[in-house]
């Protein structure tokens, strides 16, 4: 955990002094509330490749150097995904206005990945025009996490609401989710094994649900699939590829046979 107990730590600070120099104010009366474009996807959708513009991680540095957000986003679009993924935050060397860029330039619903901590990101997320926005349960109390899922759908924002384990999902379910994703990473070592997705999936409740992490193939996009995933959300696995639309092609099981 100490990884992401540092990352939320920085955020706090960060997000103090973003409050103060762009108050909520500036920007409330501005906000036009969303349309729900990216739960519909993903509950609609026979299979959802929730492809990430992801150009960095705190463990493995730069991804994929040379390369924009919005450059990989035209590669997504392009070939096959359901949806785009924007994280946002510094230590991935995101930032908010990568999430606007992208909107500019493509009809796919976008999420914003970000450790959500404060509503002022809720609304922050709904100008930037973003379709939804991640928030994970290990970094918010029961009551929060309520209350930020009901705050972002008064926006008409959805919520992929990330669990790791049997706990996140009971406390997910509890404050009202309607989409989960389950994280294959092990927060003490960072391993990923798409086994937590497959024995966690029956403890959704039937609430569509997505992997998140450690999908490397079409045939574990495939194996997720068969077992009842209605999605995955793929980062490093795309942008570290040689080839990244061949790559989306073949996590959006747009292959022959597929």
């Amino acid at each position: 955990m100490l990884m992401l107990e540092q990352i939320v730590a920085k955020q706090k600070l960060s997000l103090e002094k973003t409050m103060r120099e762009v108050p909520l104010a500036a920007f409330e009366r501005k906000i036009e509330k969303r349309g729900g474009a990216f739960g519909q996807k993903i509950k609609k959708a026979g299979w959802a490749l929730i492809a990430e513009c992801k150009l960095a991680s705190p463990a493995k540095g730069t991804l994929c150097p040379g390369k924009t957000v919005e450059e990989l986003a035209r590669v997504y679009e392009n070939s096959g995904a359901a949806a785009l993924s924007v994280h946002t935050n510094g230590h991935f060397l995101g930032k908010a206005q990568d999430l606007a860029a992208v909107r500019e330039i493509t009809d796919l619903p976008v999420m914003r990945k970000e450790f959500i901590i404060h509503p002022y990101q809720i609304y922050e997320t709904a100008y930037l025009k973003a379709d939804a926005l991640l928030l994970i349960a290990r970094i918010l109390d029961r009551k929060r996490l309520a209350e930020f899922i009901a705050e972002a759908g008064g926006l008409g924002l959805d919520c992929l609401v990330e669990a790791h384990d049997e706990a996140d999902i009971d406390k997910s379910l509890d404050a009202g989710a309607g989409i989960i994703g389950i994280n294959n990473r092990d927060l003490t070592n960072f391993a990923t094994d798409l086994e937590v997705s497959l024995r966690l999936l029956p403890q959704c409740a039937g609430k569509p649900a997505v992997s998140e992490s450690g999908i490397k193939s079409g045939e574990d996009a495939a194996l997720l699939k068969e077992a009842g995933f209605k999605g995955v959300l793929v980062g490093e696995a795309l942008v570290t590829a040689g080839d990244i639309g061949q790559k989306t092609r073949e996590m959006a099981l747009k292959e022959a046979g597929q």
